[in-house]
C-alpha cells in the first residue's frame, strides 16, 4: 500500500499559499489543509473563553484541553470545536491580530504539529502554512516556498481590504523561537511577483507531475 503523499507550499503572507494551494488540490484531486485555520480556531477560543493570548501559560493550557475533532468535508480538512467549525469566526479583525501571538507560543506549535501530522489519515495532501516543509512533514520531497515583493504582497492584502504590516508579520514570523518562517531544504522557490494565480500553480503542478513520473515505479501516480 502506498503512503500518502504530502505537497507542503509554505511562504510569506499574501503570496498566493491558501489560492495556489487550493487550485494544486483540486487539481490533483488531493485534500486540502489550511494549517493557519488552525491557528486561527486556537486564537478564536482564546477570545471567546477570554483567555489573554499574550499569557503563553494559559494560551498552552487552553490548548491541552480544548476538544477538538479533525474531520474531511468537500476536500478539506477542518479542526471542529466543540462539534463546530467558526468559519466566519475565525476570520475576523480581532481574531487575525491575535493569531501571531497564538502561534509564536512553542507549546501550541507542537500541539498542531502532533494535529497537522494527524491529517495524513485522510489521504494525499496539499499542505498550506509557514513551517510545513520545515517542521511538519520534513520528510516530504514535495517542498515548495512562495514569496513576491513586499509591494505586491501589500498591494494584494489592500486588494482584499485588509490592513496589515506584512514587513513586520515578515520579521515576527522569521525570528519566533518555535518553527520560524524559512525555505525548507530543497524547497522549489517561486516569486511570482507578477504571475497569476494560474501561472503559478501552473508551474507547481507541472513540477510535482515531472517528478512523479521519474518515480512512477515506487510513488503514486496522477
Amino acid at each position: 500500500m502506498n503512503v500518502p503523499l504530502v505537497i507542503a507550499i509554505d511562504g510569506t503572507s499574501a503570496s498566493g499559499k491558501s489560492t495556489n494551494a487550493r487550485i494544486v488540490a483540486r487539481t490533483l484531486g488531493y485534500i486540502y489543509v489550511d494549517t493557519g485555520a488552525m491557528y486561527r480556531t486556537l486564537a478564536w477560543y482564546c477570545l471567546k473563553q477570554k483567555v489573554d493570548v499574550d499569557d503563553t501559560r494559559a494560551v498552552a493550557a487552553l490548548c491541552r484541553r480544548w476538544k477538538t475533532e479533525l474531520v474531511c468535508v468537500d476536500g478539506q480538512v477542518r479542526l471542529l470545536v466543540d462539534g463546530v467549525y467558526p468559519e466566519k469566526e475565525i476570520r475576523t479583525a480581532e481574531t487575525s491580530a491575535a493569531v501571531p501571538r497564538v502561534a509564536a507560543i512553542p507549546k501550541v506549535r507542537a500541539w498542531m504539529k502532533k494535529v497537522q501530522r494527524q491529517c495524513i489519515r485522510f489521504g494525499n495532501l496539499v499542505m498550506e502554512g509557514r513551517d510545513i516543509g520545515t517542521n511538519i512533514f520534513p520528510e516530504t520531497e514535495f517542498k515548495f516556498y512562495l514569496d513576491a515583493s513586499l509591494s505586491e504582497r501589500s498591494r494584494r492584502r489592500a486588494a482584499d481590504g485588509v490592513k496589515e504590516n506584512l514587513a513586520e508579520r515578515d520579521q515576527r514570523d522569521s525570528e519566533r523561537a518555535a518553527a520560524p518562517l524559512m525555505i525548507p531544504l530543497g524547497a522549489t522557490v517561486i516569486n511570482n511577483s507578477g504571475m497569476t494565480s494560474e501561472e503559478t500553480s501552473a508551474r507547481i503542478i507541472a513540477e510535482i507531475r515531472r517528478r512523479l513520473d521519474g518515480v512512477a515505479d515506487s510513488g503514486p501516480s496522477l
